[in-house]
């Protein structure tokens, strides 16, 4: 299988680019990037991704066409996209035309900007003419920070930026909540109404120029050096509970415990809970609540009895608070335990994104004895290059969410790379039809594999992944599941690559901890300090080279050549 895809690079002038798929990448002036990506996108209106097919590919000169075409998710879309690169200017155009009547909650460019201009000075013009001073937020923002976008000029690593925006209202988010590298420019205004109807002969129109200026030279830095810093104690490493179908192979356990989520709406979630416990570890318990039986909360507690439990969350099936453990579904829970004489930690957050936990903590109890949410790198884009920027943005969610829970430990996860689920949708997920497992439940239903669950890249990826995560103040981290499409093992029971990662990282938990990475966050460490003093460390590379790198602990220094997708440990 393939980790990475295949790019084409275009130029004209000073002006670069990488067409990775539908997406015009790493728009470049010089050696400069003005913005992460300009696409177009086309959401349904469960906001799932019906993704462009290129059907040609004209370029002459200065001008770059894509002829596209939108053939799934019941949509039918035709059109063009083109790129025109004149002096210090690149403009996009997008005309796609509907040929039949399709419901979206967005058809249109997305314009990324780059998650490096954080903490930025922002000028805003709006659609009225006024101008206003602003900021990229520093803090991953829970809410759009800007409204109103007809065009935004900010300077960034010796590059000044305008882009104006034409053919819609546009606004941005803060990306970094789902840890996408990126702050998002996009069209339709969310407070109108969606789904919206696209007739068919409807043509969307839109365009994005993009200005830039020289300003400076950016400060240099050395690629190479890897200094790891004290960390705290590196966490606890955990699973998912596998979630594919029956039989399960034998296997044994690893890690400090087992997450398992129960939807007490489901038909299976009794059998869930049995198979998860025969690892015979403490269990890692979420449940979510029936909206239809809300009192169920009392059958799912009672099913604990007898078992070994590190934590237990209730999440609310739906209204305001969906996917997040309210007061009012932590009371239940808490009566619940209470009702059969189970005494265990207490926790709450969001089953989904950190977003959700960014935007909703006032939801929260103020009693809670942790914090948690679950961490899906590729929900917004599929792309191997995704998952890796979603490195550092990783690392920023993991310090902010030890800041929102003021003094409790947080507990992350599951990390795993497709969502386990849709928590946007507005139709209701498939659900088991049988009690047992002969189907499996949850992320097995849907489509939520991916095959670079195969790739020996993945076992470096998890390396960097924990390193941005172990900050101080987390407590557990879980990771996939023990076996199947999203396991560490297969559905037989062979290991994958990525098995022999987590293993060494489990190998870490309760010691002393470093960690760190280059400065163009492309190769990461993590390591721990053992009784006797000698540091064990794990440096993965994410690049798509070879690296040479100098890693300083406080030990001393090592030079340490690594491949690109690999990871090893020192000492060896």
């Amino acid at each position: 299988m393939t980790w990475r895809e295949q790019a084409r690079e275009w130029r004209s002038g000073a002006w670069s680019l990488e067409l990775r798929d539908d997406e015009l990448a790493d728009i470049a002036f010089g050696s400069t990037i003005a913005l992460r990506s300009v696409r177009a996108v086309v959401r349904d209106r469960n906001w799932e991704t019906a993704r462009l097919e290129i059907e040609d590919i004209a370029g002459d000169g200065g001008e770059l066409t894509l002829h596209v075409r939108v053939t799934r998710l019941g949509v039918h879309l035709v059109g063009t996209i083109r790129v025109i690169a004149d002096g210090s200017r690149l403009a996009v155009h997008l005309d796609l035309e509907a040929h039949e009547d399709f419901w979206t909650n967005r058809t249109g460019i997305v314009v990324l900007h780059p998650a490096g201009v954080a903490g930025e000075r922002l000028q805003v013009r709006h659609s009225d003419g006024r101008h206003e001073a602003s900021l990229f937020p520093a803090d991953i923002s829970p809410h759009q920070p800007v409204f109103d976008i007809e065009e935004l000029d900010w300077d960034h690593a010796g590059l000044g930026v305008s882009v104006k925006f034409a053919g819609d209202v546009f606004e941005m988010e803060d990306q970094r909540n789902w840890t996408d590298a990126s702050f998002k420019t996009y069209s339709r205004p969310l407070a109108l109404p969606f789904p919206y109807l696209l007739a068919a002969g409807t043509h969307v129109r839109q365009s994005v120029t993009i200005q830039a200026r020289r300003t400076g030279t950016p400060e240099p830095q050395e690629p190479n050096v890897l200094t790891l810093r004290p960390a705290g104690i590196f966490p606890e490493v955990g699973l998912g509970a596998a979630t594919a179908a029956d039989p399960a192979p034998p296997f044994d356990p690893v890690g400090s415990a087992v997450l398992v989520e129960l939807d007490l709406a489901t038909s299976n979630w009794r059998a869930a809970l049995a198979r998860a416990s025969t690892a015979g570890l403490p269990l890692d318990v979420r449940f979510v609540l029936s909206e239809a039986e809300p009192a169920s909360i009392a059958a799912g507690v009672a099913a604990l009895r007898g078992l070994a439990v590190a934590r237990v969350a209730a999440f609310a099936p739906s209204g305001r608070s969906a996917h997040v453990s309210d007061r009012t579904t932590t009371a239940a829970l808490r009566s619940a335990l209470d009702a059969v004489g189970i005494d265990v930690p207490v926790v709450g957050g969001t089953r989904s994104h950190f977003t959700e936990l960014n935007r909703e903590q006032d939801r929260l109890p103020d009693d809670l004895d942790g914090i948690l949410f679950s961490i899906t790198p590729l929900f917004h884009a599929p792309g191997t290059d995704q998952l890796v920027e979603s490195l550092a943005m990783q690392r920023l969610t993991a310090a902010q969410s030890v800041r929102i829970a003021r003094g409790v430990p947080v507990h992350i996860g599951p990390v795993t790379l497709r969502p386990r689920f849709n928590n946007v949708a507005t139709t209701a997920p498939p659900m088991p039809v049988h009690g047992d497992l002969r189907e499996g439940y949850g992320p097995h239903l849907l489509d939520a594999h991916d095959e670079r669950q195969d790739a020996p890249e993945l076992a470096a990826w998890l390396v960097a992944s924990a390193a941005a995560l172990a900050a101080p103040g987390v407590s557990s981290l879980t990771f996939f599941e023990e076996w199947g499409p999203r396991g560490i093992l297969r559905a037989d029971g062979s290991a994958r690559p990525v098995a022999s990662a987590l293993r060494a990282l489990t190998g870490l938990s309760g010691r002393p901890s470093l960690r760190g990475a280059t400065p163009d966050e492309l190769v990461w460490a993590v390591g721990a300090v053992g009784t006797d003093g000698r540091e064990t460390v794990l440096i993965a590379n994410l690049d798509r080279a070879e690296r040479d790198v100098l890693a300083m602990t406080t030990a001393g220094s090592t030079r340490v050549r690594i491949a690109a997708g690999e990871w090893l440990s020192l000492p060896a």
